[in-house]
C-alpha cells in the first residue's frame, strides 16, 4: 500500500504541481467509510489502474461511477468518496490553467464534474489505462504517466499567456491581489479576465480565490491539528471564526468541526496513513 505524493520532472513544472499516488487494500469483511472531499483549487487527471470509486455530490446526491481515467473539473461543492476494497489511484494535479491550455477545453463546462478521458484522448488514453492496469511498480507508473503528459505538452492547444502568471497569484495570495489590479497584470480589463477564469478554470476570480483561502485553512488544520480555528481563521485572511464557517457550510456542508469529524473516520486513516 502507498499514500505519497511526487514531484514531477522538470520537463513539466510548467503543468504540473504534484502527482497523488494512493493504493489501499482492506479486508473484504470490513465495511468501508466515505472519504469526505471538499472543493480544492485544481483541476486534475486521474486513473484507476485497480479497483473502482463512486463520488456523490453531497449538494444533490447524485452518485457517479467514475470510468477508468477522469479529466475532474474545478469543483465548488464537496463530494464524498467510496472506494472498492482493493483500490489505486493517481491523481495528477495540474497548476491553475495549465489542463486548459493541455487539452483546450473549456472548463466552465466540466464544473463540479469529470469527463471520461478516453472520450477526449482515446487511442493515447486506453494505451496508459492498458499499461497502468499491468504495471506492479509505483515508479513505473509515474514514468508512464510523465510519458503521456510529454506527449499533451508537445502538442499543447494553447501557448503561455500573461494571464497564466495571474492565476497563479491568486492561487498563492488570494486575499491580497484586487480583481482590478490582477486585470491590469494580465493585460486585460476586469470583464475579460472573469470570462478567461470561467474558461480556464470554470469559476470566477472571486469564487477561486475563496475555494483557495478555505482550501488553505482546511489544510493548515490537517498539519496542525492542535491550533484553534480562531488563529486558523486569521491566518488566512478571513474576518473571524464565523466569516470561516459561512465558507465550510457553503463548500463543505459541514462546521469545520463536523468536516474534521468525518475526516477521521476516513479510509487512510484506517489504515494508519498520513493525508
Amino acid at each position: 500500500m502507498i499514500f505519497k505524493d511526487f514531484n514531477p520532472s522538470p520537463q513539466l513544472e510548467e503543468f504540473v504541481e504534484v502527482y497523488h499516488l494512493r493504493h489501499f487494500v482492506f479486508s473484504n469483511d470490513k465495511k468501508l467509510p466515505f472519504k469526505p472531499y471538499p472543493p480544492r483549487p485544481e483541476q486534475c487527471i486521474a486513473f484507476y489502474p485497480l479497483g473502482s470509486e463512486l463520488t456523490e455530490l453531497v449538494s444533490d446526491g447524485v452518485i457517479i461511477k467514475k470510468p477508468r481515467s477522469v479529466i475532474t473539473g474545478q469543483f465548488t461543492n464537496r463530494v464524498n468518496r467510496y472506494n472498492s476494497h482493493q483500490f489505486m489511484i493517481l491523481i495528477v494535479v495540474f497548476k491553475p490553467g495549465a489542463l486548459h491550455r493541455l487539452t483546450g477545453i473549456s472548463f466552465q463546462q466540466v464544473t463540479n464534474n469529470h469527463v471520461d478521458l478516453e472520450a477526449v484522448f482515446p487511442t493515447e488514453t486506453r494505451q496508459v489505462n492498458e499499461r497502468l492496469n499491468s504495471c506492479n511498480d509505483y515508479t513505473e507508473m509515474i514514468s508512464i504517466i510523465e510519458a503521456y503528459l510529454m506527449k499533451l505538452a508537445k502538442n499543447i492547444k494553447i501557448e503561455s499567456r500573461p494571464s497564466d502568471q495571474v492565476l497563479l497569484l491568486l492561487a498563492n495570495k488570494p486575499q491580497k491581489y484586487s480583481l482590478d489590479w490582477l486585470a491590469r497584470e494580465a493585460c486585460l480589463s476586469a470583464r475579460q479576465l472573469e470570462r478567461k477564469f470561467y474558461q480556464y478554470l470554470g469559476v470566477c476570480p472571486k469564487t477561486f480565490a475563496r475555494i483557495v483561502r478555505f482550501d488553505q485553512s482546511y489544510n493548515m488544520r490537517l498539519k496542525n491539528p492542535k491550533d484553534d480555528w480562531l488563529s486558523i481563521a486569521v491566518a488566512c485572511g478571513y474576518h473571524d471564526y464565523q466569516h470561516m464557517v459561512r465558507d465550510y457550510k457553503e463548500f463543505a456542508n459541514a462546521t469545520p468541526n463536523m468536516l474534521f469529524d468525518e475526516e477521521h473516520k476516513a479510509p487512510e486513516r484506517m489504515l494508519g496513513l498520513n493525508k
